[in-house]
């Protein structure tokens, strides 16, 4: 299942956030307290469970995501579990090659990372700052 992305038509060259769950639940309320917290500054977009509305990851739908928050200046994706990093990887290498290295799959807890990323790119910070700030909580998803 996806979401629409949750856009601010006003910010064009930021970062965008792309929550992966294996939960649309848990992708859903991350993405909500992203917004909450953050407002609309930042584009947000999120998928979560398999196409047949359970648990697990969709490598399209995580491609429809990041495209649908595409910016020149990236797209930071958080994940919960193993399953949706390897999801995530397969996506980015769906994308065309010279859009590849502008996707950063964040070692970072989903929610929290999520947060301070969104934060991070609000600034408009660089795609490595985003991913870097995300990272400092830890590692995370599953990996």
């Amino acid at each position: 299942m996806t979401a629409p992305a949750m856009n601010a038509p006003a910010i064009t060259d930021c970062v965008g956030i792309v929550i992966v769950s294996h939960s649309p639940d848990v992708a859903k309320g991350a993405a909500d307290m992203v917004r909450q917290m953050v407002g609309p500054e930042v584009r947000l977009a999120w998928t979560g469970g398999d196409p047949g509305g359970g648990l697990g990851c969709d490598v399209g739908a995580i491609r429809e995501a990041i495209d649908r928050v595409w910016s020149p200046a990236g797209v930071a994706v958080l994940v919960d579990l193993g399953g949706a990093v390897t999801g995530a990887e397969m996506a980015i290498e769906m994308l065309a090659p010279e859009r590849q290295p502008l996707v950063a799959v964040c070692d970072a807890p989903v929610v929290e990372g999520a947060v301070v990323a969104a934060v991070e790119a609000s600034s408009g910070a660089p795609l490595a700052q985003v991913r870097a700030t995300a990272e400092e909580l830890g590692p995370g998803g599953g990996r």
